[in-house]
């Protein structure tokens, strides 16, 4: 309990930082966020490849979120790119440091069918980014936001796998904690889209 406080408090610290555009030294802000949360030696096969799967979908959102960062002119939308962007960071510094106490691969095998017990993985496929990058000016907006509703929307859908199958406390938790901020998120981005 006293370590999910700890995270929590880190990530609110981290987002208040982002949101007022103070500047951080991102290595610094990681590695204390890895040592503030240690996930314990009680781990199940749903835990490490709900983490493996998370790195891999967190790194592709942090290259969707650099995106927008460029691209996008809605000052809220911009705001919520550059938390998203610290936050995910935060969070892929910490499930690989976890990975790597269990000795456990960091990354995750995209074989097609490695992952079909659960629905496969899921991912923004090449097209999609493609287009993303090619987008401009509302066009840019209207397209973003569309896929990073279904990027986030996958990204609960896995949190919810984790927190039903999962054995470690800390992977549950941070399970919870991303099935209730990407579903704000989502909620943020539809007010946006429909405004």
């Amino acid at each position: 309990m006293a370590a999910a406080v700890k995270y929590r408090a880190i990530a609110v610290v981290v987002a208040v930082l982002a949101l007022t555009g103070c500047g951080t030294d991102k290595a610094a802000e990681n590695t204390k966020v890895a040592a503030a949360v240690q996930a314990g030696d009680k781990y199940n096969d749903t835990d490490v490849m709900y983490l493996q799967m998370m790195v891999a979908h967190h790194e592709q959102g942090l290259e969707m979120v650099e995106i927008a960062e460029k691209s996008a002119k809605k000052p809220e939308l911009l705001a919520l790119a550059k938390a998203v962007d610290v936050t995910q960071a935060d969070e892929v510094t910490l499930m690989k440091g976890w990975l790597e106490g269990w000795s456990k691969p960091t990354t995750v095998d995209h074989a097609p069918n490695a992952h079909a017990d659960h629905g496969g993985l899921p991912a923004t496929g090449p097209e999609e980014m493609r287009a993303l990058r090619d987008a401009t000016g509302g066009e840019f907006e209207t397209t973003f936001i569309n896929l990073f509703v279904a990027h986030q929307h996958n990204a609960v859908e896995m949190a919810n796998m984790e927190r039903t199958g999962g054995a470690n406390t800390e992977a549950k938790a941070l399970a919870e904690r991303v099935r209730q901020s990407r579903t704000d998120q989502i909620r943020q981005l539809l007010t946006m889209l429909n405004g």
